[in-house]
């Protein structure tokens, strides 16, 4: 009996990637209920509760593909996996207020190490005011492996998707861009310093900002109430994991729109510069390809524009162009490049990996 996992001639998942994967699998799955008003293609499915909307997330994180325990505490990573599903609902517009969490741990794995990974998650539960309400536990013959779910709600009204954008919008971004990626390739470098000299101490001396937002990040719900308290809903949204370009270029399409970014307009952190410059990498490269770093991106109306021109921690960086098949970055020098995203994806093999 031929095994299908030799088969030669198979389709090898590093050809599709992470999203081709995704699409690959869901093309072909049919809505049965009336109750499921979003199935697959955003960051939450939405379902029917009644007065108001469930949103539904799900990730499930891999040790030495999600996480490091070289230089990732137990406590982090539990509270990185809970803070890191909150962003998939925040970026719905909706609260969340549940979630579930299941794990798989190898022998390696003491009750203490666990606990310091529950740790983690409660209070990252406990600081949003989130239940953990559910999960499970099995064994693992390699790692540790991490499935949450998240449960959130919103008035149907509220709730913001990727696919309405339209012409003329605004687009804004939260926070600063980059620096999870410089965070990860400070304690990258310094991992391998150690693992070539175990008596050399990592020096991450200066550093904090960037390995506080890889490490312990935060979803950007305080973002999600001021934008209620001023009567804005945004027309698209979607919350930046894999990297501001494509994030855009998942609402562009979406939303069959276009967009033109400003590369001057991206917000930067001194630090992330300086860091990315050390590492001899354009802070927009860093800003536009690296990941994690789990703001929120989202267009608005032009005549919001006045509600939050004044909010901290909002940057309007461009606008949505009514041309799918124009998606574009206006450099320092005023040149226009065509938008593309090389942002980090699971199922590529090292080698294909881009390095950003």
């Amino acid at each position: 009996m031929d095994n299908i996992l030799e088969n030669k001639e198979k389709t090898h998942l590093s050809e599709l990637g992470e999203f081709g994967l995704i699409n690959h699998l869901t093309k072909d799955v049919t809505i049965k209920n009336k109750t499921t008003v979003l199935g697959v293609g955003d960051d939450a499915a939405i379902i029917d509760a009644g007065a108001s909307l469930q949103l539904v997330s799900t990730d499930l994180l891999v040790e030495g593909i999600h996480f490091d325990l070289h230089y990732s505490p137990l406590k982090h990573v539990g509270y990185k996996a809970i803070a890191s599903n909150l962003s998939d609902i925040a970026a719905m517009n909706a609260k969340p207020e549940q979630v579930l969490v299941s794990i798989a741990v190898s022998s390696r794995f003491t009750v203490e190490a666990i606990d310091e990974l529950y740790s983690g998650i409660r209070a990252c539960c406990d600081k949003y005011g989130v239940d953990l309400v559910g999960g499970d536990t099995t064994s693992s013959v390699s790692g540790l492996f991490i499935s949450i779910t998240v449960l959130g709600y919103a008035l149907k009204k509220k709730i913001v998707q990727r696919n309405n954008a339209k012409e003329n919008d605004l687009i804004c971004v939260t926070g600063d861009l980059g620096a999870a990626y410089m965070g990860l390739l400070v304690l990258e470098r310094e991992k391998r310093v150690f693992l070539e000299n175990p008596e050399v101490q990592p020096d991450l001396e200066g550093y904090s900002y960037i390995l506080e937002r890889q490490l312990k990040p935060e979803p950007r719900l305080d973002i999600i109430k001021k934008l209620d308290e001023c009567g804005v809903i945004p027309t698209s949204m979607i919350d930046i994991s894999d990297g501001l370009a494509s994030e855009v270029l998942h609402i562009c399409k979406s939303s069959k729109m276009g967009c033109l970014l400003y590369e001057k307009k991206l917000p930067i952190d001194t630090q992330t510069s300086e860091t990315a410059m050390e590492f001899e990498i354009l802070p927009s490269i860093a800003a536009l390809n690296g990941g994690e770093d789990y703001e929120l991106l989202f267009t608005i109306r032009q005549k919001d524009y006045e509600a939050i021109k004044d909010m901290t921690n909002i940057s309007i960086i461009g606008y949505i162009k009514n041309n799918p098949r124009d998606c574009s970055l206006v450099t320092h020098d005023n040149r226009s490049l065509s938008l593309t995203a090389q942002g980090w994806d699971a199922f590529l093999k090292p080698e294909k990996k881009k390095n950003i």
